[in-house]
């Protein structure tokens, strides 16, 4: 099981500083929020990318990719009424694509719960049209970049779109596409009336990437959530993505995050399978 960090936990921190601390705690990957780095992706220049990717690799870290796609960006929406929205947010999608592949990543997630929500008057069916349609346009750029765009089911208090496994299925179909996939992410499948270990087995075959944490908005081992149950149902459904550790609380710190949360993932895995 490969374990990543998403580094904006870290904000605040310089790049360098970022990947010396992540890496020396014992992850092997970072998962970059793009905000993190500029106001917008274009702003990254060919040359920073670069910098940043060989300043990550200096440490033995992947840059796993990029979420929270669309966070403290204007004017972009995935759901929205005005075609014009829709055409500038597939344009700033093609853009990520082409910065996650600069960067050396290979998945990008998207959650964004502000840009997707629905609009007053919206109904949920044309929302899925209009994302759809959205989607569709950018697959030939996400195939040629060599990266998938995951899809992130989230919690009703977050967002009135896409809450479910089963609804981002429904997308994910409608697009039709191997680039465009699912990301699980443990806090919002805790919202779900089915348990978790069922919801990884259901829907493995179109997983792609895997966000860890827990409905107090900190990290695995951190919250009441037994991981026990989610490893082995990863183990048992062969996934071989990254594991990723999401959080949204930082009053711990980052390092006491970080340090807490993958020392209880190497317990549990420990646990699971004593001879390795």
């Amino acid at each position: 099981m490969k374990f990543a960090i998403c580094q904006e936990l870290f904000e605040g921190w310089d790049w360098e500083r970022q990947c010396q601390s992540i890496a020396e705690i014992g992850y092997t990957g970072i998962e970059v929020a793009p905000f993190t780095l500029a106001d917008r992706i274009g702003d990254v220049s060919p040359e920073r990318r670069r910098e940043l990717r060989r300043q990550a690799q200096a440490q033995g870290l992947t840059i796993v990719g990029l979420h929270w796609l669309l966070a403290k960006t204007t004017g972009l929406h995935l759901t929205a009424f005005d075609p014009r929205t829709r055409n500038e947010t597939a344009k700033y999608l093609r853009e990520l694509a082409q910065g996650c592949a600069d960067l050396g990543g290979s998945t990008l997630v998207f959650g964004s719960p502000a840009q997707r929500s629905l609009e007053r008057g919206m109904n949920r069916k044309q929302a899925l049209a209009n994302a759809t349609e959205v989607f569709s346009a950018v697959m030939p750029i996400f195939a040629d970049c060599g990266v998938t765009l995951c899809i992130e089911p989230l919690t009703p208090n977050e967002t009135d779109f896409l809450n479910t496994c089963a609804e981002a299925r429904v997308l994910i179909e409608m697009v039709d596409h191997p680039n465009f996939r699912l990301i699980q992410d443990v806090k919002a499948m805790l919202s779900e009336p089915t348990p978790i270990p069922q919801l990884i087995a259901q829907y493995a075959d179109v997983t792609r990437h895997f966000h860890v944490n827990d409905d107090n908005l900190l990290g695995p081992g951190m919250g009441p959530t037994d991981y026990k149950p989610i490893f082995q149902a990863l183990l048992d459904s062969k996934y071989d993505g990254w594991v990723s550790v999401e959080v949204f609380d930082y009053r711990p710190g980052p390092e006491h995050i970080a340090k807490e949360s993958l020392s209880y993932m190497q317990s549990v895995l420990r646990e699971l399978q004593p001879s390795q």
